[in-house]
């Protein structure tokens, strides 16, 4: 396109923006809708500019097109909602166990590369090896990680009468 092109759509753009945003709010009811219409229904026009320059009025292929983009739209939302009327409302999660928040607040307590040795590990179910390659640090460091987590975890965990808490 040559600058003659470019200055011929810039005046149709601002000749055609007020009465393509009005189209989109009249189909819409709402000004943040109808500007994203107008300007993606102008970017369009932008496009095929060397054809649509020779209609009688360009402007109404514009606004043909606010048109059938608020449609879309429209047809969009209302499928959306049609499917989340037919989904089915999760059921609430239960509330975590005793057992589980007083693990989770030991947890919190350690160092985080202890924290994630021992969460992969244990939890997780991964190996030294993977955990190392996972870490990119040596298996020897894993298992560094994972004793103290263990240490730190035992004396968190125990209760006042000598017993162990068990996870």
């Amino acid at each position: 396109m040559d600058r003659s092109d470019e200055r011929d759509f810039a005046v149709f753009y601002d000749a055609t923006w007020a009465r393509a945003v009005a189209c989109a709010y009249a189909m819409t009811g709402d000004l943040a809708d109808a500007e994203d219409l107008a300007q993606e229904a102008l970017s369009r026009a932008w496009v095929r500019w060397s054809s649509l320059r020779g209609y009688d009025d360009p402007g109404a292929w514009v606004r043909h097109v606010v048109t059938r983009l608020a449609v879309s739209r429209w047809r969009r939302a209302r499928t959306a909602a049609a499917f989340l009327a037919r989904s089915r409302v999760p059921e609430p999660a239960a509330p975590p166990s005793e057992t589980t928040a007083t693990l989770v607040a030991a947890l919190r307590l350690l160092p985080e590369a202890q924290r994630r040795a021992v969460v992969l590990h244990h939890l997780g179910e991964l190996s030294v090896a993977e955990i190392a390659r996972l870490e990119r640090c040596p298996e020897g460091t894993v298992k560094a990680r994972l004793s103290r987590g263990r240490a730190a975890l035992a004396g968190t965990l125990a209760t006042q009468d000598g017993e162990r808490f068990h996870a």
